[in-house]
């Protein structure tokens, strides 16, 4: 597991195309989500872990990086470790990145 502040993840999606997954409540992704994020809240990771399996690497997002973070845990708990957590979540990527996203 990995972890990138906003500035981070926005430089390295510049060369690479890790899967986003958001693990935030559908409510909360309506308000703002990052472009190409794949809306899975998180009650429903264990019900879903094929899905990671079907790419290299995966960019685990939520409101401030801590639900990602128990995601991520718990993944890695089930042997998925290709994993990036962003921290402080869409709302540091709308402070540091996009600052024409709505915050919540």
């Amino acid at each position: 597991m990995q972890r990138f502040s906003a500035r981070q993840l926005a430089e390295y999606l510049q060369h690479q195309q890790p899967r986003l997954i958001d693990v935030r409540e559908p409510w909360e992704f309506d308000i703002c989500s990052i472009a190409n994020s794949e809306l899975v809240p998180m009650r429903q990771i264990p019900a879903r872990l094929e899905l990671f399996h079907e790419s290299p690497e995966y960019v685990i997002i939520c409101h401030h990086g801590i639900r990602s973070m128990q995601v991520i845990n718990f993944l890695a708990h089930h042997g998925i470790h290709n994993t990036i957590n962003l921290d402080g979540g869409v709302d540091a990527w709308a402070r540091d990145v996009d600052l024409a996203m709505p915050v919540y």
